[in-house]
């Protein structure tokens, strides 16, 4: 998943630790108190047309974005700020329904900790433990490798390769992080093994296209990525409606399909590298396959039981009533049992990523928060409203919001928390306009385009640790993100116009 804890460990280039990374430093602890001054102008404003709670949420979210998108304080930490912000001030404040008496720091806290109880947290928790048993056996590599062999010499091939890679490895492993660190390595080990520095061109395309195939794969499957399950969350609690991994799958895979076609030829165009070919790749491949010898039995079981996972994804509610986080779970306490597991409870504790399950449920807490008190429908009103969107055509209010939607997200590098900020003001947004499905489908598509991360490395998680491995520059991600970039916004536009309106989606 492309989670907000999911930090790369691989350093950045020298020229950025040297150029940016003091005044990077210098910069949060003034981002840090700038989020308190917002909190507090917020809470001070003048603001009749709102319940005092809903002040609170406008004001928390502030506070929310500015330590997001400044990484003021780690995500984490940010996250437990915002429980014990939410319970104090919500909590000392009067009751709206008691008069003269106080909210209460109790109940408060169970506002602050609601999104715990949701059981989108539950498929989150049970996916990280997927990712971390793929890591505990090496199967994702294994399967990267074979792909690669198979793929060949040719740099079109590897590219073509790359692709496909991600295309697999975005049904197995609920990580977005975690499919780039499992190619990333070995496209490079066959450019060094080439003789090309590790900064050549070369380089640049082939861990530039891995890396914007994970984030295009990001859309196309419901589980490939937290910020999905933060939408499909607030979209069963506020819409009431259920939405499976095969409906996401109908609705998003054509995108995601058009997308991998136009990032091949794209890349091709934007980056042209130094050889054609390269010579000992294949030999390479077949080495660490050599060097990772037969497939052992624990990724034996592995590979079973994520078969069986995809397959209960694939056809809830078609041929079994059984919800995706319940099959999950259960998977997970499969791997987990002695013997017939993959890895023990002692690994898992270790390095399941429990930060990123918190992050994701104070953002569900936080969206709920914002849709609950009001404070979403007013930032909608306030932000929307005067635009006239709801006189105009679906198709013009979906590139008019995309469009609002892309620009924001340069200043995210999680699309986790930008779906935490945003989902909540869409599906306020969607209640005021005529739109079929209560705006269903408006809702899903802004969820698609928050997972655009194609434009900066900083976009995303996966981009960060590409970039630390110092393969490209910023002017090469542009390069190819810019029109990436484009190409989605229009598809998102012409997918409006045509699939999804016949399949009544939109």
């Amino acid at each position: 998943m492309s989670s907000v804890t999911d930090q790369p460990t691989a350093p950045a280039p020298p020229v950025e630790k040297t150029e940016k990374g003091p005044t990077r430093t210098r910069t949060k602890p003034v981002a840090f108190a700038l989020a308190f001054v917002a909190l507090i102008a917020v809470l001070l404003l003048p603001m009749e047309t709102i319940g005092w709670q809903g002040q609170i949420a406008l004001g928390m979210l502030a506070f929310a974005v500015i330590m997001w998108v400044s990484e003021a304080v780690s995500y984490p930490v940010s996250s437990v700020l915002i429980i014990g912000l939410i319970s104090l001030l919500v909590g000392l404040s009067p009751d709206p329904d008691n008069p003269g008496e106080l909210f209460g720091t109790g109940d408060a806290l169970k506002i602050a900790l609601n999104g715990f109880s949701t059981s989108a947290v539950a498929l989150v928790a049970a996916a990280l433990a997927l990712a971390t048993a793929m890591q505990a056996t090496g199967l994702h590599r294994r399967i990267a490798l074979y792909v690669l062999k198979i793929a060949g010499e040719k740099v079109s091939r590897i590219v073509v390769g790359a692709i496909v890679i991600s295309i697999i490895l975005a049904f197995f492993v609920p990580s977005a992080t975690a499919r780039a660190g499992a190619v990333v390595p070995i496209l490079l080990g066959m450019v060094a093994a080439f003789g090309l520095a590790v900064n050549s061109k070369l380089s640049a395309l082939l861990v530039i296209t891995a890396t914007q195939a994970v984030s295009i794969w990001n859309v196309g499957i419901k589980t490939a990525a937290a910020q999905n399950l933060v939408a499909i969350g607030f979209i069963e609690d506020q819409m009431g409606v259920t939405v499976s991994w095969g409906q996401w799958f109908i609705w998003a895979a054509p995108w995601s399909v058009l997308m991998s076609i136009a990032l091949f030829f794209i890349m091709r165009a934007a980056i042209k590298p130094e050889v054609e070919s390269i010579t000992g790749g294949r030999a390479l491949v077949n080495d660490q396959l050599s060097e990772m010898g037969s497939m052992t039995g624990a990724e034996k079981r592995l590979t079973t039981i994520a078969v069986i996972l995809l397959l209960f994804w694939a056809t809830e509610g078609i041929l079994h009533p059984i919800d995706s986080s319940v099959i999950t779970i259960a998977a997970i306490g499969l791997m987990l049992l002695p013997g017939v597991g993959v890895m023990d409870w002692k690994y898992a504790q270790k390095n399941i990523n429990w930060g990123t399950l918190v992050v994701f449920a104070v953002g569900i807490s936080l969206g709920s928060f914002l849709l609950n008190t009001g404070a979403a429908g007013w930032l909608s009103e306030q932000t929307f409203g005067l635009l006239g969107l709801d006189a105009m055509p679906i198709l013009a209010t979906i590139a008019i919001v995309s469009l609002f939607n892309i620009l924001i997200h340069l200043g995210f590098a999680s699309a986790t928390s930008l779906a935490s900020a945003l989902i909540p003001v869409f599906i306020a947004l969607a209640a005021t306009l005529d739109l079929p499905n209560g705006g269903l489908g408006f809702v899903i598509i802004q969820q698609f385009v928050i997972s655009f991360g194609f434009l900066l490395p900083i976009s995303a998680p996966q981009n960060m640790l590409a970039y630390g491995t110092g393969a490209f520059s910023t002017k090469q991600f542009l390069k190819a993100g810019i029109p990436l970039t484009i190409v989605g916004y229009l598809l998102i536009l012409l997918l409006s116009a045509t699939y999804w309106n016949w399949i009544g989606l939109v």
